[in-house]
């Protein structure tokens, strides 16, 4: 698939398009994808909040996975949130790791626009089809 056919794709993924989530790069069991961070992104405390670096590894699993094996869903997902966001945008990188007949497993790192590391993610995916 092409990148603008994944994009199309990937827009009825409304959750994550809805909260400026998009796909820069597709390939070979790959995906990275971005948003801008708005006031919307933001915590309480001012911080981005968590649900964001999760969906956004989340959407990048989703792409990577599913460009190849259509139906791929998550099974489990670890993240762990290792420094703050001090750049105004985030990008997911999600790299295959491991493809067997039915599972897969995928490393996600998250990252702000200056380099830092904001969280690294695991998840385990499972082929429907």
């Amino acid at each position: 698939m092409k990148l603008e056919e994944v994009r199309e794709l990937f827009r009825k993924d409304r959750f994550a398009t809805e909260n400026g989530m998009v796909i820069d790069e597709i390939g070979e069991d790959y995906a990275k994808c971005s948003v801008v961070l708005s006031e919307r992104h933001m915590n309480a405390m001012g911080g981005v909040m968590g649900g964001v670096h999760f969906t956004l590894a989340d959407f990048a699993f989703a792409v990577a996975s599913n460009v190849r094996h259509m139906g791929t869903v998550a099974l489990s997902t670890d993240i762990s949130f290792i420094g703050a966001v001090k750049g105004r945008k985030l990008t997911a990188e999600a790299t295959l790791v491991k493809d067997g007949r039915t599972v897969c497993c995928y490393r996600i790192q998250v990252k702000d626009d200056l380099g830092n590391i904001a969280a690294e993610v695991k998840t385990v995916g499972y082929h429907k089809e």
